[in-house]
């Protein structure tokens, strides 16, 4: 087996792992996007990054562990050709600028359980803000042949409706973070991994327990959805994104409600929820101003607000699904 011998399609990028990674199935189509290296349990060579080079903080998690630790710590080596990630546990990342090699190293009390939860979700989101693609941080579902993206900070319900659509036969796309491309004046949405991170909580309002699905690792208190497992569907192709919904505070009656947004607002409400903005410089940022300024008159856009009632959630189902039957007329997938 050569040190790259396992190869993934996420987020539209060709993973090529020196080491299996869970929850990911081999890609049927190698090189189908621009190839990432991912060395895992090797730190970089000292070809690469010395040692003595310099390094300076450049980012600190305002959310402490436990300790006191802050959760996660980011660092920019030498002339920025590399940062470093630091999280709680003792994981490390290195990230290239050109965002085509990770490296990744865990303490012995962590598995590559632990670690996937992180390369899958925060640590290629960066990557790709690196390599110039926007991301939301969002969950994307597929209505026929279209993507439904939910918008919207931690604890805002991205996955939990996701998760439920999922049980009503819709595809999942992406958790967490929502990689576009743009093509031929529209937006697509990647397919990122089949499954889905859910919180207890979340797990008990759809299934009655949250016993019901297995822990992400043995060191994680999130469940894992494992699509697969559960006989619930991926959309393995980009979807044409149809539309938005930006997650807002949970209410009383008469919610779940639906509001349309200024184009201004839709806007200002999509650069607050764009993911990895710690590793953009300010070219970085003006092209992704750009970009999400020509998504806003090109998606629908609406502010969604969920029942504070947990048990309301099929109703905020049905809700998203007969307004989609308002949005144009399905468009095919992206070739």
């Amino acid at each position: 087996m050569s040190e790259c011998g396992f190869t993934y399609a996420v987020f539209g990028l060709t993973l090529q792992s020196n080491q299996q990674i869970p929850e990911l199935a081999l890609a049927t189509q190698p090189d189908v996007g621009p190839a990432v290296n991912i060395h895992l349990s090797v730190s970089p060579p000292r070809t690469r990054i010395h040692p003595s080079d310099l390094e300076i903080l450049k980012y600190t998690s305002p959310y402490s562990d436990e300790a006191g630790n802050p959760t996660l710590r980011m660092w920019s080596i030498g002339a920025g050709e590399f940062c470093r990630l630091e999280y709680a546990d003792g994981t490390q990342f290195w990230l290239n600028r050109e965002g085509t090699e990770v490296w990744a190293t865990w303490p012995e009390n962590s598995t590559i359980e632990d670690t996937a939860t992180y390369l899958l979700g925060p640590v290629l989101g960066r990557l790709l803000r690196l390599r110039g693609v926007t991301c939301l941080h969002a969950s994307a579902v597929a209505f026929g042949e279209q993507a439904v993206a939910f918008v919207g900070p931690g604890g805002a319900g991205k996955s939990t409706t996701a998760a439920a659509l999922a049980l009503r036969g819709h595809a999942i796309l992406s958790d967490d973070v929502v990689a576009l491309a743009e093509r031929d004046a529209s937006f697509y949405v990647h397919p990122a991994y089949p499954y889905l991170c859910l919180w207890p909580e979340s797990v008990q309002t759809i299934y009655g327990s949250a016993d019901a699905l297995p822990q992400l690792s043995a060191n994680y208190e999130k469940r894992c959805l494992s699509l697969g497992k559960q006989e619930l569907p991926f959309e393995e192709r980009p979807l044409l994104l149809a539309a938005i919904y930006i997650l807002g505070e949970r209410r009383g009656d008469p919610a779940p409600i639906l509001e349309d947004i200024q184009p201004q607002q839709a806007f200002l409400s999509l650069v607050a929820n764009t993911f990895g903005t710690n590793v953009v410089d300010g070219s970085m940022r003006a092209k992704e101003f750009e970009t999400l300024g020509r998504l806003v008159p090109r998606v629908t856009i609406r502010r969604l607000c969920a029942h504070q009632d947990p048990n309301r959630l099929p109703e905020l189902c049905q809700r998203i699904c007969d307004d989609l039957q308002s949005v144009n007329s399905p468009r095919t997938a992206l070739a």
